[in-house]
């Protein structure tokens, strides 16, 4: 019995599949910015949502980072949002806008109102142009001073609040519901197109790993 063995052949094909496995590799690092843009882009609509369903289930919570008596609402939100790449992936920032809504009995804006209730820095009140402030307690007291009036915890129980909402989006929401329901999860942990294009890749080599792998990886971000 003889068995014929082209090992040229073999050899060339060997070559081939570690040099598509290579190309595969950086045609993902390539398209890995255009997927992390993608999943940013998302990531930032979600979570805005997500805080604006919080701040309606729980206003009492989440009411510093809206403008006054418009909680919950999209074009009333005190924060805006933004994402960055870099070699670690992504990461997210938020920062507080400025309001410009006067509450009743009031004649301008809370200056800092969601950064200052967010922290619970405290606030000192004097009058400016007036004699004396005016302003209702809890139990619905009307009070007349001429002297400052310190406030303690501006915004009631609501510091920390709105960075424990940020918080939880990351660290259940996002990946337990949005990357599993989206379909990304799985699809990032099974790259099935890598075994179906082995055989083209052991003719063509580095570059039908790169063709594969960037788009592999930019699909990622369209996964549903």
């Amino acid at each position: 019995m003889k068995i014929k063995f082209d090992s040229r052949q073999f050899k060339k094909d060997m070559n081939n599949i570690m040099s598509y496995s290579a190309g595969f590799l950086d045609g993902v690092n390539a398209g890995k910015t255009n997927f992390l843009n993608a999943i940013g882009i998302e990531t930032i609509e979600l979570l805005k949502e997500y805080i604006d369903a919080n701040a309606r289930t729980n206003p009492e919570l989440l009411h510093h980072v809206y403008e006054w008596d418009r909680v919950g609402s999209p074009d009333a939100r005190l924060f805006d949002l933004e994402y960055t790449i870099s070699g670690l992936g992504l990461s997210f920032k938020s920062t507080f806008r400025q309001s410009t809504s006067i509450q009743n009995g009031s004649k301008v804006p809370f200056y800092d109102k969601a950064k200052i209730m967010e922290n619970g820095i405290p606030v000192k009140i004097r009058p400016v142009s007036a004699e004396a402030l005016r302003f209702v307690t809890k139990d619905g007291e009307e009070v007349f001073t001429k002297s400052e009036v310190s406030v303690d915890n501006p915004g009631g129980n609501v510091q920390g609040q709105y960075q424990k909402a940020f918080d939880t989006f990351f660290n259940k929401y996002f990946t337990q519901a949005f990357l599993k329901a989206s379909g990304i999860g799985a699809y990032l942990e099974n790259p099935t197109v890598y075994k179906k294009n082995l055989q083209a890749g052991k003719r063509s080599g580095r570059s039908r790993g790169l063709t594969v792998g960037y788009r592999w990886i930019v699909n990622a971000g369209m996964a549903r």
